[in-house]
């Protein structure tokens, strides 16, 4: 107990309650040595006095901790370490500040908030990576990057220790665990392992969590998760280990609980068509999954929680988990049919007939014979469900292994690793079995294991700081642990009796009571009173019963070898059983033969789970732990609902109060010499020389407590025991309630005379005025009194003449309008005779007007229409020509009837008349034969124009494909070294597919082999039978036989993401097929570079050479598309095209037609009009819209090659040496030589270079180089990252080579290169933009003394793994960030960076530190004070001043602190009413919601005289901010990788030549030749 001199009047103290557990009282009167009572006064609300007794002084209740340390982050820097001030301080953290996470030395306390929370986003990864665990507010990401931080500096692998009960949040700690390690392991490697890692917790959770009583996802297994990384801290593989799958959930469940979840997601998905062979039904009809009643998770749907596994699994692993459904509604009470059997046995494709008598029978061994014995119908039943837990058991084994494989490391070696365990926490239950009775020994181990580990660092911690120390004494459980795995322990007798043929539990619990009660009496072991079947452990945490009905069925996990036998002879599941006799021993429970088997296959459950705690003991102790205890605050899963009661239980059974006691055994507080000068410094007397800190505590010390073994004195820090921080605190505020009385007493003096003197100066000054005031009203008196007649009199005269006023200007008025009405009439009179005449006159024409108009346009459309007629008859008769030739036909032979008429009318006398008519009527037809050749000339001619329009159209699309050759060449040789490739990979995957066939058949030889002996088995026994054996009437059901290749390991890589082999055809198979179908082509499939063709000679190439991919319409036109937009883009404005290939040939006019380009379109023209007549006509369509032009003899032949543009000044640069170039340039070159270089001489010499390469008609050597020099240039960035001067040598290149580049892209018309490096010139610009740490923003004490008196009542405590601190080490300031920012301004103005672009840079770089700076604020509890405010508030004054000196302020890098100003100013304002809330809100703009109630929150005071804020303002400010419509994100924290986007100011640059360049000897690249 703490010392009696602190249970004074007004002390807090705390008394046991059965509700709460713990209640907090106040003392009413001082307590003296002897008393038999405490006076108590509750403050729960219920405000009476209480009697509190008490025997001895031991009995009194333990002492309340100081309010300054109300809400503190760890709870062994609590002055008095008990059980109610830990549970207080955990219910402050989780209720009134929403924090779930605190730490208890090593361990941190997880609370379940059973609420969403957003505090693990991708901004609070980047806010815990790199800090320092005791810096920041606790998390569960601080434990992480702890752990990896330890890991990458004393290269030693490390395990975190994740356990709690089934509810608690270990899952999902470990996977947030598992998700830091893999976004900080995964940033340096864009690699798919972190993914994988991340991807395999929701399968796992799948077939190995299920639904229980106290939670909806709890796992019912243990693992252990090895997360490999390379040397670079990078992730590159991991492995996983399980412990203790709960099999028996399988085939039983209890009420108000499921079954795994996979089972339930399969009935989910029954709908789906690939899901319908496996004949399931709905979870109600499976009597494994509607045992517990529970079909359906609330907030949850199965069909989707399960959509994931058709990624990585196959129908046949389903087949596997529908058939073990289908085996749980199986009747095997006797050998009738069964249908549910029936359709297991196909499922699996095994033989139902063996299945079904093997179900009910057993082999016996008599006398060297095998017998078949019947079962009973209960001994059935348990040979079904340990069937059924068997192939359950082995297909999560398998699935274990698998993930590992994926998950193995494939590239590098795993240099350490940090391990995730979530493991189980200590259960007790009302029954309490075998599965109880594992998880609370493998508690017992770990917590062993645990106290062990925290006495080990207390005694580092002694040794480190030169303490003459004695031994802690702590509790040991290795008394338990030896009875549960000692010799003739728990575990031994359990598996001696196993070995025996009619062992039984009745048997093996009174062996215990023999053993353990009678013969040696074990304190840690008892027998109930009104039980003999069960048995009692005093475990470390609490007393457990256990029932021992089961532990032997249990222990053993057997399942009859017939059973097996038929298995591994299916198809389907003998993968999952060959991997069984290939282990050394079982990990899944044991077979039971019918003869004699090895001893290996009689391995216990029990064995094994010893073993592997084993293994995985050695490993944690291997490693450096970190412990992570999850509590489950209330059984009814309610957000942020506290239950004192549960609560206690579990602190208890998870060790965390363990280590309280272990840390209160010893010196819990302790403080280094400079923080208890800073604090106590009043109490200390002699010469306070912060030199002489340590010499003076030492000399002070002792009289402040005069007992020496209550304190210690250290090499760096001060050692106290339990409560003496407290005592001192007590001194201390003694003290200063003693100045304060002097200081009272002196200012309530100076106050009473001072308000003496004014007083005194008040009532003569009083007496002044009221003399004064008398004398001035008399004299006013008399002065009002003479002045009264002359304003009478004046006022008088005033009224009379205002009257006579408005009487005389209202006459005149009234006479005014009078006349003024009279004139207007007689005017109006005449002028409205003259408007009447004119509107009448204008009204009469307009009418005429439109009615004119109207007859008009009347006449038009009747003449018009007439017209039209007209023209469409004569147009139709101009084109009837065959009609013309028929009415010329008819009148020929109407000739001729008429002559022959007036032959023989001329002796008659009529000939006169005849001729005449004859003639008329020749004229006319020959004036129409005249009018239709007419019009067949002018046909014709418009054909011969439409002719001429064509050919020229053609010539113009010959003419726009010319310029393709070169790609269709390009193109060629591409696919050559596809088709190559191609074939070496189809080499290499047949020769795999024919050893994974090998493979294939020896297991299909091993299966009909097993499958050869059961038929042999069951033959021997149907002739040594009686009777007639019954026919199987399942055998008609007709099912599909299973595939041969499952769940191979051999036909999966680590990186496949499914184990079943597809079934369709190699897509290299059909590409040999569609080459080798043309004979009389194969011939010219290895075309060169070198071939006559290129060269510029025609040549005779098939098409199907360039266009292997136009054997399918499909490919066709995906093709043409290309084609079609390729054309579109390269060859639209006719102009352009004239410029461009005028400027490359040096001629005037259009390029030249290479035959080849004239065979090319020619087959895509045949193929079109075999395939897509339409696409043909959509592309003809755009080709023939280009003007013609006409084509010159002179352009008849195609040319050999370009010839370039003569430009002058421009280096070139070999091909050879490209590599040479940019290593000496950029590469290799010294970061002083490349500081003295001249500004943009490096930019220079390769814009050069990439001019040169453009100019020749090289793109491709151009764009290389392009690509080359910004590689280079980024990794320069990446080496040259904390150096100003170099890193803003490579921000000039880059702005500089950005401008030439930019420059001569406005002159060029066809530069790729160009385009591509200037979309990528803003990504080098953005690595050029540094970043810096802002420590000195938040710690530097600029204002000397301000924060002096501000230290924390910490402890200094040093966590697991971490570094020593240093002491008097060199602390961040403000000088040193602004030494680094001058630097790096003065380097940027160095190399003649544009304003805008340096503005640009501190912009980006002022916002991370803000963010950064603002961050870290909201997550460290220290920071939030008021005194801490201001020396912040200073710190960015500076900042601000400095960034206004240098004139950065027009870029926005001044606004940008805008939030961290406001932060620090809330630290610094008023809030306690409210108005000060809503001088808050208004101020905080730039604050999210969440930001302010967090920094609210976090606030601390550090002195006496300061005050925590209120819960009641936090709710006033909740209520105003709701109100408040803003637009910040619903976070927390900022988002530091915000990346600002960087515009390049273009500013044309002088024209550069290669003879303006002084370029040194030292840069080596005298290789150039100028151009």
């Amino acid at each position: 107990m703490a010392t009696l001199e602190l249970y004074t009047k007004g002390a807090g103290v705390w008394i046991p309650d059965p509700d709460a557990v713990w209640v907090s009282a106040q003392l009413l009167q001082d307590y003296s040595p002897g008393e038999n009572h405490l006076l108590l006064q509750l403050s729960n609300g219920k405000v009476r006095h209480l009697h509190y007794p008490l025997d001895s002084p031991s009995d009194l209740p333990p002492l309340g901790n100081p309010d300054i340390l109300e809400g503190e982050n760890d709870l062994t820097a609590l002055s008095f370490l008990h059980e109610p001030a830990v549970l207080h301080n955990l219910r402050v953290r989780f209720l009134d500040y929403s924090s779930i996470y605190t730490y208890c030395g090593i361990v941190l306390v997880a609370i379940n908030p059973y609420d969403q929370l957003p505090i693990y986003g991708e901004e609070v990864i980047d806010a815990y990576s790199g800090q320092d665990m005791a810096d920041m507010e606790p998390h569960i990401f601080s434990v992480a990057e702890e752990a990896y931080r330890t890991m990458t500096r004393q290269e030693k692998n490390q395990s975190i220790i994740i356990s709690g009960e089934s509810g608690s949040g270990k899952t999902v700690s470990a996977k947030f665990t598992m998700r830091y390690f893999a976004v900080v392991g995964g940033a340096a490697q864009q690699t798919s392992v972190e993914e994988r890692v991340l991807s395999s917790n929701p399968i796992m959770e799948s077939i190995g969590n299920a639904k229980t009583i106290r939670n909806d996802n709890s796992s019912r297994f243990g693992k252990y998760i090895e997360i490999g990384f390379g040397r670079k801290g990078d992730i590159i593989g991991a492995n996983m280990r399980t412990y203790l799958l709960e099999k028996s959930r399988v085939v039983f469940q209890a009420s108000a609980e499921r079954n795994y979840h996979i089972f339930y997601q399969l009935c989910a998905s029954r709908e789906l068509p690939e899901m319908r062979s496996l004949k399931l039904d709905a979870p109600e009809n499976f009597r494994y999954t509607n045992q517990g009643g529970e079909m359906q998770i609330p907030g949850t749907d199965d069909l989707e929680n399960g959509s994931f596994f058709f990624v990585l699994y196959q129908m046949e692993l389903f087949r596997i988990l529908s058939a073990i459904l289908h085996l749980g509604n199986a009747f095997v009470f006797s050998q009738a049919d069964d249908h549910s059997l029936a359709v297991f046995s196909k499922l699996l494709g095994v033989e139902g007939p063996q299945m079904a008598h093997w179900l009910c029978h057993r082999r016996l061994a008599v006398g060297g014979e095998m017998l078949a014995k019947p079962m009973s119908g209960r001994q059935a039943v348990e040979a079904r469900d340990a069937l059924a837990k068997h192939i359950y058991g082995q297909l999560f084994t398998w699935t274990v292994q698998r993930l590992n494989s994926a998950l193995r490391a494939q590239r590098g070696h795993v240099k350490s690793f940090i391990g995730v365990l979530d493991i189980y926490g200590f259960e007790t239950f009302d029954q309490n079995s075998f599965e109880q009775f594992c998880i609370n020994y493998a508690n017992e181990k770990l917590q062993q294991q645990f106290n062990r580990h925290v006495f080990h660092l207390e005694q580092e911690e002694y040794v480190r700081e030169e303490l003459a120390w004695s031994r802690i004494e702590f509790s040991d459980n290795q008394q338990c642990i030896n009875l549960i795995e000692g010799q003739l322990g728990l575990f031994d007798l359990l598996d001696e009796e196993c070995r025996m043929p009619k062992g039984s539990d009745e048997s093996w619990v009174q062996k215990l009571y023999d053993q353990h009660l009678t013969s040696k009496p074990h304190p840690h072991f008892q027998k109930p009173r009104m039980s003999n079947s069960a048995f009692i452990v005093l475990h470390f945490a609490d007393v457990v019963k256990y029932e021992c009905d089961g532990f032997l069925d249990k222990n053993r996990d057997t399942v009859f070898e017939e059973l097996v036998n038929i298995l591994k002879a299916s198809q389907l599941v003998a993968e999952l059983f060959q991997q069984q006799e290939n282990a050394p021993s079982l990990a899944n429970g044991g077979v039971r033969p019918g003869k004699r088997a090895t001893r290996e296959h009689k391995l216990t459950v029990g064995f094994q789970f010893r073993q592997s705690l084993q293994m995985l003991m050695d490993t944690l102790n291997s490693t450096t732990p970190h412990y992570v205890r999850c509590i489950k605050p209330n059984d009814f899963k309610e957000p942020f609902v506290f239950d004192p009661k549960r609560t206690v239980q579990q602190l208890r059974a998870c060790g965390v109060l363990e280590t309280i006691r272990i840390s209160a055994a010893g010196y819990p507080s302790r403080w280094t010499y400079e923080e208890f000068f800073s604090r106590y410094r009043i109490l200390l007397r002699g010469l306070r020389s912060p030199e002489q800190v340590q010499s003076l505590c030492k000399q002070n010390l002792p009289q402040l407590i005069p007992d020496p073994d209550q304190y210690c004195f250290g090499k760096t820090k001060v050692f106290f025991r339990a409560g003496q921080v407290a005592l001192l605190e007590r001194l201390r505020a003694e003290r200063l309630h003693v100045a304060a009385l002097i200081i009272q007493s002196r200012v309530r003096g100076w106050l009473a005379r001072i308000r003496y003197a004014r007083i005194l100066w008040a009532m003569v000054t009083i007496q002044r005025y009221c003399r004064g005031a008398l004398a001035r009203r008399l004299a006013l008196t008399l002065r009002y009194t003479k002045a009264a007649l002359v304003i009478q009199k004046t006022y008088r005269m005033v009224v009379v003449r205002q009257l006579f006023l408005v009487i005389r200007q209202a006459t005149i008025t009234i006479q005014a309008f009078t006349r003024g009405t009279l004139a207007r009439q007689r005017h109006r009179l005449r002028a409205a005779v003259l408007l009447q005449a004119r509107v009448r006159g204008w009204l009469a024409r307009e009418a005429y007007r439109r009615v004119r108009a109207a007859v008009v346009l009347m006449q038009c459309c009747v003449r018009r229409r007439a017209a039209k007629r007209e023209l469409m008859k004569l147009k139709t008769e101009a084109r009837s020509v065959e009609r013309y030739r028929e009415l010329n036909k008819g009148m020929e032979v109407k000739l001729m009837q008429l002559q022959l008429r007036a032959d023989q009318q001329v002796g008659e006398g009529e000939s006169t008349a005849l001729r005449e008519t004859l003639h008329a009527e020749r004229e006319a037809a020959i004036a129409e034969v005249e009018a239709l050749k007419a019009t067949i000339q002018k046909l014709e001619s418009q054909k011969h124009e439409k002719h001429q329009q064509f050919s020229s159209l053609y010539l113009t699309l010959l003419l726009l494909s010319s310029s393709s050759v070169c790609v269709f060449v390009h193109m060629c040789a591409e696919w050559q070294h596809q088709a190559v490739s191609e074939a070496s990979a189809a080499l290499r995957a047949e020769l795999d597919e024919e050893r994974r066939k090998y493979q294939g058949l020896l297991r299909e030889f091993a299966r009909l082999e097993q499958r050869y002996d059961n038929l042999r088995d069951m033959s021997l026994l149907t002739e040594r039978a009686k009777g007639h054996r019954r026919t199987d009437s399942t055998q008609s059901l007709s099912f599909e036989p299973p595939s041969p290749t499952l769940l191979s390991p051999q036909s999966l890589g680590p990186l496949s993401p499914s184990p079943f082999q597809p079934s369709l055809p190699s897509p290299e198979e059909v590409r040999r097929i569609s080459v080798t179908s043309f004979s009389s082509e194969r011939r010219l499939s290895v075309w060169s570079i070198d071939s006559p063709m290129v060269r510029g000679r025609p040549c005779n190439v098939s098409p199907h050479l360039f266009f292997p991919e136009l054997r399918n319409t499909v490919s066709l036109r995906r093709l043409l598309t290309q084609g079609e937009i390729q054309l579109r883009s390269q060859f639209a404005p006719e102009s352009a095209d004239v410029k461009m290939w005028s400027r490359r040939d040096g001629q005037t006019g259009l390029p030249l037609i290479c035959p080849l380009v004239r065979s090319i379109f020619f087959y895509i023209s045949v193929v079109l009009n075999q395939h897509c007549c339409s696409r043909a006509v959509t592309c003809c369509f755009f080709l023939c819209s280009v003007p013609p032009s006409p084509l010159t003899a002179e352009t008849s032949s195609c040319p050999t090659q370009q010839k370039p543009a003569t430009v002058t000044g421009l280096l070139e640069c070999r091909k050879r040496d490209e590599t040479k170039l940019i290593k000496n340039l950029i590469t290799d070159i010294r970061v002083d030589s490349a500081v003295s270089l001249p500004p943009g001489l490096p930019a220079s010499v390769i814009f050069l270079c990439v001019r040169q390469a453009d100019c020749s008609g090289d793109q491709t050597r151009a764009r290389s180089l392009c690509s080359a020099a910004v590689t280079a240039m980024k990794a320069a960035l990446k080496v040259t990252s904390g150096f100003e001067p170099a890193r803003s040598l490579w921000l000039k290149n880059v702005y500089l080579l950005h401008d030439l580049l930019t420059q001569y892209h406005s002159t060029e018309d066809d530069t790729d290169t160009i385009a591509a490096f200037l979309s990528a010139a803003p990504v080098v610009s953005r690595l050029s933009i540094p970043l810096y740490s802002v420590p000195a923003l938040l710690e530097a004490e600029t204002i000397p003394g301000l924060c002096g008196s501000a230290v924390k009542l910490g402890t200094s405590r040093k966590r697991a793994g971490s570094d020593p601190r240093t002491v008097g080490g060199d602390a961040p300031t403000m000088a040193s960030v602004l030494r680094e920012l001058g630097a790096l301004h003065t380097a940027l103005s160095h190399q003649a960076l544009p304003p805008t672009l340096i503005e640009q840079a501190f912009h980006q770089l002022t916002y991370l530190i803000s963010a950064s700076a603002l961050n870290s604020l909201l997550l460290r509890k220290d920071m939030c004070s008021w005194s801490r405010g201001m020396q912040i508030r200073y710190n960015v004054s500076i900042l601000e001043e400095w960034l206004r000196s240098r004139s950065l302020q027009a870029g926005g890098a001044v606004a940008t602190l805008e939030p961290l100003i406001q932060a620090v100013q809330l630290l610094q304002a008023g809030k306690k009413t409210e108005a000060d809330a809503r001088a808050l809100v208004q101020t905080c703009t730039a604050l999210s919601s969440q930001q302010i109630v967090k920094i609210l929150t976090l606030y601390t005071p550090h002195s006496d005289l300061d005050e925590r804020v209120t819960l009641n303002f936090i709710r006033s400010v909740q209520g105003l901010l709701k109100q408040r419509s803003d637009g910040h994100p619903p976070q927390i924290l900022m988002d530091v990788r915000r990346v600002f986007p960087v515009t390049f100011p273009y500013l044309p640059p002088t024209v550069v030549h290669a003879e303006q360049l002084v370029i040194p000897d030292s840069l080596k690249i005298s290789f150039l030749r100028k151009a």
